[in-house]
């Protein structure tokens, strides 16, 4: 028990000031971080980015399915780079990883879902009606499926913010197992935990921008529904 505590702790954020989190503030250092180059001159590096959000503003348009939507994917592509931000700044050592928290991943999914919810069913409520009985189900099956769909919307939220802070604990828990067992290893094992825990930083780098691209897709999915 006392193993797993120390385990989970690296997920505390420990460094507190007048009973607030400073850890927290990881989240927006990015703004402060980039030069002001960035912002005026073309690099190698804006070139690719604005690249990458330019692909995003067409795949977030497709699926809005409208061409009136062209500001709307502003929104979902900032969600994306935030998101994607804060996964990649918690593979580094000593910085706290805000993703792996629901307080985080909560505060961005449900204020979307409930604003989505509330504009569908009060400017489209026929559609919203005819959204929770898919088209082609028996008559008989229509009141379970009333309910299916009621609770499928309900626990959207949720699903948004766990499969997130989950895949964010994930990889960090088996680095962070692989990190305690080395001193106590040999010289073999030892080099073989290293090319293990290299890997393993490779692979977290590809899913720190996979789920902040499937955050933002289903994000972008559940707005284009209620429209």
């Amino acid at each position: 028990m006392k193993m797993m505590t120390n385990l989970f702790s690296v997920f505390d954020p420990s460094t507190t000031l007048f009973n607030l989190s400073l850890n927290w503030l990881s989240t927006f250092i990015g703004l402060l971080i980039i030069p002001s180059s960035y912002w005026f001159m073309p690099n190698r590096f804006q070139i690719i980015w604005n690249k990458i959000l330019i692909t995003l503003h067409k795949e977030f348009k497709l699926l809005l399915n409208s061409s009136e939507h062209n500001g709307s994917t502003l929104m979902f592509i900032s969600l994306f780079s935030l998101i994607m931000f804060n996964n990649l700044l918690g593979l580094f050592p000593y910085i706290f990883t805000s993703t792996s928290h629901l307080t985080l991943t909560l505060t961005l999914a449900f204020p979307l879902w409930f604003s989505f919810m509330l504009y569908g069913w009060i400017n489209h409520t026929q559609h919203m009606f005819a959204h929770l009985v898919p088209q082609g189900t028996p008559s008989i099956l229509m009141p379970f499926m009333v309910c299916i769909e009621t609770i499928s919307n309900i626990i959207r939220p949720g699903t948004l913010a766990v499969r997130l802070t989950a895949n964010m604990i994930a990889g960090h828990l088996l680095l962070t197992l692989l990190g305690n067992t080395g001193p106590m290893s040999t010289h073999i094992i030892l080099s073989l935990i290293v090319l293990t825990q290299i890997a393993l930083l490779v692979l977290e780098s590809a899913v720190a921008i996979i789920q902040s691209y499937v955050f933002a897709v289903l994000s972008t999915l559940y707005s284009s529904e209620v429209n």
